[in-house]
């Protein structure tokens, strides 16, 4: 079995007092598109959100009725670990953990299938999301032998240290899928703006 995390904790504090999370594509926001795509792809789905702050509560209403488990945790200061913390302790019986970023729009349900396909070809070794050129990027599984590391993982850099010299299996994903990161409200509205 394999846990999807969406880590959801953070304060979008490139985005000058919008909540990124609540972006819109097309007619839902990326947190709760992501929280679908990630429910299609498997059936444990953990999403942390901070426990307390402007932005737990709509976070929490926006996910009633997925199906995710939402997990609201204090240590949310902590960075992109601490949602990675309790998504590996959410995880403990799964086979591997996915971390899924909710803030990387161009990311399909093709590509998380991709990613978890590669893994479950060989789940002792981590498989990771990477651009059409072979750049390393998002999403990301991890097998359950890191799930210890993970646990005790401080920072806001999530597993990339973890990462660094161990095998893992590059899943390249069309274009820059694997990529798109929009943490600011320019990212957001250059990427919203057709071409012209």
């Amino acid at each position: 079995m394999l846990t999807i995390l969406v880590p959801a904790a953070g304060a979008s504090s490139r985005m000058r007092g919008r909540d990124k999370l609540m972006e819109r594509i097309g007619s839902e926001t990326v947190l709760a598109r992501t929280a679908r795509l990630a429910r299609r792809a498997a059936p444990h789905v953990v999403v942390t959100i901070p426990d307390g702050g402007p932005y737990s509560a709509p976070r929490a209403a926006i996910l009633r009725g997925t199906g995710a488990e939402v997990i609201a945790i204090s240590d949310y200061h902590d960075g992109l670990s601490a949602s990675i913390r309790a998504g590996a302790q959410a995880a403990a019986m799964s086979e591997g953990l996915m971390i899924l970023l909710p803030d990387m729009p161009e990311i399909t349900g093709d590509d998380v299938a991709q990613v978890i396909a590669a893994f479950g070809r060989d789940p002792s070794h981590a498989a990771r999301g990477a651009g059409a050129d072979g750049t390393p990027g998002h999403p990301v599984i991890l097998p359950r032998r890191l799930f210890a590391e993970l646990s005790v993982l401080t920072g806001d850099h999530g597993a990339r240290k973890l990462l660094e010299g161990l095998p893992v299996q590059l899943v390249p994903l069309p274009g820059r899928h694997a990529l798109t990161d929009l943490d600011t409200p320019e990212d957001w509205d250059n990427w919203q703006a057709p071409p012209g």
